[in-house]
């Protein structure tokens, strides 16, 4: 029995797309199929999925341009399948927007855990966003509307984002561990590399820091973690 849920599995080897596919259908999930970077962003578009399973070595586009692509236009998941290791390839696909990481060759039956925690992960966020507006010095974040303002200026933040700002936001000045972030918005399921949180705590100051090369607002307290700062 299908759960409503719509995943789309890009890899250039049938025998690929085939295995994933069969795993996934008979966890119920609804899915499609692409073989390289240009059809896999044409179904994104059009039959809008709930996540992506992305193989990093795909003709034409790859599955880094794919997932920059992707990102910058929703906040669609993605769950990067790749044969390299090297700790760059990992780095740069977790700046691109990769939820998490799935080495090759890899177990179908790991392949759907990580898929379900990614999307259990969304279903709890979104859950608890039900809290009233939050205000910390300038910065004022409204969980039930998805809204955050800086000094009165709207923030385009991605659901991540807002996520880290809203954890933050809830308790100024405290300090929190990667460790202790990847809890709370990644939830305790998460697989991948905990330097995610520096990957995205970057966008974040890029969108909410005039300077984020010195940042006035998120501190990184080292050898610790992060802290949202305000005036006492």
């Amino acid at each position: 029995m299908s759960n409503g849920r719509k995943i789309l599995v890009v890899d250039d080897e049938a025998s690929v797309r085939q295995l994933v596919q069969s795993y996934l259908t008979r966890e119920g999930f609804e899915v499609i199929e692409a073989p390289d970077g240009a059809t896999a962003l044409k179904l994104a578009r059009t039959q809008h999925p709930e996540l992506v399973v992305l193989d990093l070595m795909l003709p034409e586009v790859d599955g880094l341009e794919v997932s920059r692509i992707l990102r910058a236009e929703s906040d669609i998941y993605i769950l990067m399948l790749t044969a390299r290791t090297e700790e760059a390839d990992k780095l740069l696909g977790l700046g691109l927007g990769a939820d998490d990481y799935l080495t090759k060759p890899f177990s179908p039956r790991e392949l759907v855990a990580r898929v379900k925690a990614i999307l259990r992960r969304g279903r709890e966020s979104a859950a608890a966003a039900g809290h009233k507006p939050m205000r910390a010095g300038d910065i004022e974040v409204d969980p039930e509307r998805h809204m955050a303002t800086v000094a009165g200026r709207s923030l385009d933040l991605t659901t991540r984002e807002f996520e880290i700002l809203s954890q933050l936001a809830a308790r100024p000045n405290m300090v929190f561990t990667r460790e202790k972030l990847l809890e709370l918005v990644w939830g305790y399921n998460y697989y991948g590399d905990p330097r995610v949180v520096d990957v995205h705590v970057a966008k974040l100051r890029k969108k909410l820091e005039d300077n984020p090369a010195e940042p006035v607002y998120i501190k990184t307290v080292r050898g610790v973690g992060y802290k949202l700062e305000t005036e006492e």
